[in-house]
């Protein structure tokens, strides 16, 4: 893919991607993954859960991130805190969502027209962590002439076709937004609000860190917006700009 020629110098295996600017100057957001392993306890939780949906939400659907998905549960019970009210209420509203949004029946043909754009795609390697990397091209969108529906499947599509990546052992992604050539017209703050729901209440802790790259002037006003958005969510903590070598 062309938009991936770019980054080939700094973007290859071994070592993956270690940068994508040689001097950018980069905004960082991170997350924290939930610690791994299942306990007697945690067991409980989750088939507490489990009965607690089919109890209180028997049409939401079975299955793979379904509502008897054990996996998944221990995931939202771990983002709660084994809160299981938190986590029923939390994961009643992502198997919805997923289900309205038909997340399953997503495919690369189905977004073809923006995929092949080339503004996001899940890049070929993984970074130094072993994370699957998505990268956004913010000069390639254009929301005044782009469906925001598309747009949001073609986002729904992406976070799914790099957490289905995801090596044994590694529970969240990377995301990079390459900010290169970012103008006005591809400022779109009601999708970023999309990003931000999509990565707190769907895919919790899924977005390990986010990288900002080359952030020109015009973008300041726009991170300005987003910053306070941020902060409503304890799991998407900003941190100062890093400079990468």
């Amino acid at each position: 893919m062309a938009a991936a020629c770019s980054f080939r110098s700094v973007a290859r295996a071994p070592p993956p991607l270690r940068g994508l600017a040689r001097r950018g100057v980069v905004h960082c957001c991170s997350t924290a993954p939930p610690s791994g392993g299942t306990s007697t306890s945690s067991s409980k939780l989750v088939l507490e859960v489990k009965e607690r949906l089919e109890r209180e939400h028997p049409g939401l659907p079975t299955g793979r991130n379904g509502r008897d998905d054990e996996e998944m549960i221990l995931w939202f019970l771990k983002d709660r805190k084994l809160s299981v009210d938190e986590t029923v209420s939390k994961l009643t509203k992502a198997i919805k969502w997923r289900q309205d949004f038909q997340v399953s029946e997503l495919s690369e043909e189905s977004v073809k027209g923006l995929y092949q754009t080339g503004k996001a795609y899940v890049h070929d390697s993984f970074d130094i962590y072993g994370r699957p990397v998505l990268v956004v091209v913010a000069s390639k969108h254009f929301p005044s002439k782009q469906d925001p529906v598309e747009n949001e499947k073609l986002c729904a599509f992406l976070v799914e076709k790099a957490l289905s990546r995801l090596p044994l052992g590694t529970e969240n992604i990377l995301g990079i937004f390459d900010l290169r050539g970012f103008q006005v017209e591809n400022g779109d703050l009601q999708f970023l609000k999309f990003l931000i729901d999509v990565f707190y209440y769907y895919y919790p802790k899924r977005l390990g860190q986010v990288l900002f790259v080359d952030a020109p002037f015009v973008f300041q006003p726009m991170w300005q917006l987003v910053k306070p958005l941020l902060k409503q969510y304890a799991s998407l903590e900003s941190s100062k700009p890093s400079r990468l070598s």
